[in-house]
């Protein structure tokens, strides 16, 4: 090892540095944890990153602080913010930032919105989510008036997060002083009446110190709002006040069903896209609440839309169930150069749709037709005439069978396929073997209830290199031990593999995934996430083989933690940077929302990285950074 290290002391300096600046942070870390020379280098090279992201742990403060040293040229900060608070503003908050993303902020105050206006003026792009979602914290108007008054420059702001916690009476107002440049927003939720006030031309006209009030946002080009009631007032006051938007995404989630004042009629579908420049359009009702639909909007109302959406490339459509192949049908042929289509709840949606699609001009390249139930494997012929085809989403079609595999067995691009609920058997697979699996990223199967532990045969027995790294096996009755022992025999690199509600998968399936070899001699494979929630045959003998060195990259554990308590509590101390779900939730946000284009991940090896953190010496280290900082020099 003292070999090794007198050797790396020979390399000139600015040439290790220059590797290093090509690496992400959770790398720079890992390798400064090797010797001596990385680690010094490492020190130095954090004063003038360009960019800091780490969004795959939630470091604390302690943790985080010395890798944020003074940096004048740090443009791009992007962090998970679930174990930060006020306390971390000081150190995250630069002034030569003009990309800032941060995550989870439950835990912060209205505070971070104010001394981002006031410490972050030159900001392009913002990002906060779930600020002060936390119980005791809070946000004031005046927090938000100072974000955009300072922030005069923001091209792109995302809330997420409830803003109708502000006064509509002040909101408006301050609105208006937000950056004339901004030409995207998305906002967490918002009411559809403070929307419609936001937005209407006669704004504020009964204050007399101001009768005519400026364009609120005249710069917006895309605009994303979750609200309480899409209703027609807010489309049209949208359309007709967003003169340059291109990008309109709306999804409410009633806790009632809507009055017709509160909802969305046929007279509000032609309201939309007046001008003609929409390129992409969502309209989707949630049944987040309450099992509701667009009742008020039939054929017509798309009869009547279409007129003025020639130019669409991608439409999502959401909860219109008194829609029939009519309206859906003249969308496809209005529409020539649609590329993206998204049905959800489409109850009256059937295969005369797509019967003629290949007449089209029609190239599409993502289709997303879920709980869609009058479907059958004739749709699935029709599109199949779309060789381009790279997303497939049929979930919960539950008609569909191994004839429709046999026509997704043509579609060589496919990097997504989910059949979730459908009537698909073991034979059936067989059909992706030749063209399709070959090509896959993620492959979900959950619930389809006729697979066994021949469906794992089926896929992989034979293949060689596969890009498939999402795998979701999820409530399949008859898949057990065996199926995942030949699963990992296969030995593929999964980020992702999903298997819960299943009642014959036991302790025997965590050892063999936590002993499976990835590249000839790493143990615990690659998965980053690992969802055996509800299987019938897990024990405490499981959990000793979630303890590292297995699994050594895995982030996201869902188990059941009601029998397991203890065991589950000592997991999540022992492994402090591991997510870990018992209550049944999902892992993460939808894994297959490909409404903003192909899901991938972005991952990054960080298990080193953790190892470096979690370091017994790391309190020597703050201190001998602490020293460093005052002589205006940095360490890792």
């Amino acid at each position: 090892m003292a070999s090794e290290e007198a050797s790396l002391d020979r390399l000139p300096s600015a040439l290790v540095a220059t590797i290093m600046t090509k690496l992400d942070i959770a790398s720079i870390c890992s390798l400064a944890s090797t010797s001596s020379t990385f680690r010094s280098c490492a020190r130095h090279i954090l004063s003038f990153l360009p960019s800091f992201h780490l969004l795959d742990i939630a470091p604390s403060g302690d943790l985080l602080r010395p890798l944020l040293p003074p940096n004048p040229c740090l443009m791009s900060l992007k962090v998970d913010c679930g174990r930060l608070d006020d306390s971390a503003i000081a150190f995250l908050l630069k002034p030569s930032l003009s990309d800032l993303c941060l995550h989870n902020c439950a835990d912060f105050s209205g505070r971070l919105l104010s001394e981002i206006g006031t410490r972050c003026k030159d900001l392009r792009s913002l990002y906060l989510g779930s600020v002060a979602e936390q119980r005791g914290r809070a946000i004031h108007i005046s927090d938000l008036e100072e974000l955009l008054g300072g922030c005069s420059h923001l091209e792109a702001l995302i809330l997420m997060f409830d803003v109708s916690l502000f006064l509509r009476h002040n909101f408006a107002r301050v609105w208006a002083s937000a950056s004339q440049k901004l030409t995207s927003l998305e906002i967490g939720y918002i009411s559809s009446v403070t929307v419609t006030e936001l937005l209407s031309p006669n704004l504020g006209s009964h204050l007399p110190s101001n009768p005519v009030q400026p364009c609120i946002l005249p710069s917006i080009q895309k605009l994303c709002l979750n609200v309480d009631y899409i209703t027609d007032a807010m489309v049209g006051t949208i359309s007709k006040g967003l003169i340059l938007l291109t990008h309109l995404d709306l999804q409410d989630a009633p806790l009632i069903e809507p009055r017709i004042t509160f909802d969305l009629t046929n007279a509000g579908l032609q309201q939309i896209n007046q001008l003609g420049r929409l390129k992409h359009l969502s309209l989707v009702r949630s049944q987040e609440f309450l099992i509701t639909y667009f009742r008020r909007v039939n054929d017509l109302g798309l009869l009547l839309m279409a007129d003025k959406c020639a130019n669409l490339e991608s439409i999502c459509l959401g909860g219109f169930c008194r829609v029939t192949d009519t309206g859906f049908k003249t969308i496809l042929h209005s529409c020539t150069r649609l590329y993206k289509l998204k049905v959800t709840h489409g109850t009256h949606l059937t295969d005369l749709v797509f019967h003629d699609i290949s007449a089209t001009s029609l190239t599409l390249t993502h289709v997303s037709l879920r709980r869609c139930n009058l479907l059958t494997n004739h749709a699935v012929l029709s599109l199949a005439s779309n060789k381009e085809l790279k997303v497939l989403d049929l979930r919960d079609c539950r008609s569909l069978g191994d004839e429709a595999l046999q026509a997704i067995g043509t579609l060589p691009r496919l990097k997504i396929l989910l059949l979730d609920g459908s009537d698909i058997t073991d034979a059936g697979l067989l059909y992706l073997r030749p063209s399709v699996i070959s090509s896959l990223y993620a492959l979900s199967l959950r619930g389809c209830k006729r697979l066994t532990d021949k469906c794992i045969t089926a896929l992989f027995n034979g293949c060689c290199v596969l890009e498939l790294r999402e795998l979701d096996l999820s409530n399949l009755p008859n898949l057990s031990d065996n199926g995942v022992l030949l699963l990992a025999k296969s030995r593929i690199p999964f980020f992702e593999l999903r298997m819960r509600q299943c009642p014959l998968i036991g302790d025997t399936s965590v050892m063999a995934l936590a002993s499976m070899l990835v590249d000839e001699a790493r143990h615990g494979s690659s998965l980053r996430l690992l969802d055996l929630y509800n299987c019938g045959g897990i024990t405490l003998l499981a959990f000793r083989w979630l303890k590292k060195p297995y699994f050594p990259r895995l982030k996201w554990l869902g188990v059941t933690g009601n029998a397991n308590r203890d065991m589950v509590d000592a997991l999540a101390r022992s492994r402090p940077f591991l997510h870990v779900a018992c209550h049944g939730e999902e892992l993460g946000a939808d894994p297959y929302d490909t409404s903003d284009g192909l899901y991938t991940h972005d991952y990054d090896d960080v298990d080193e990285f953790e190892q470096w953190l979690l370091e017994g010496d790391m309190d020597g280290n703050y201190e001998e950074m602490g020293d460093l900082e005052n002589n205006d020099e940095m360490v890792v």
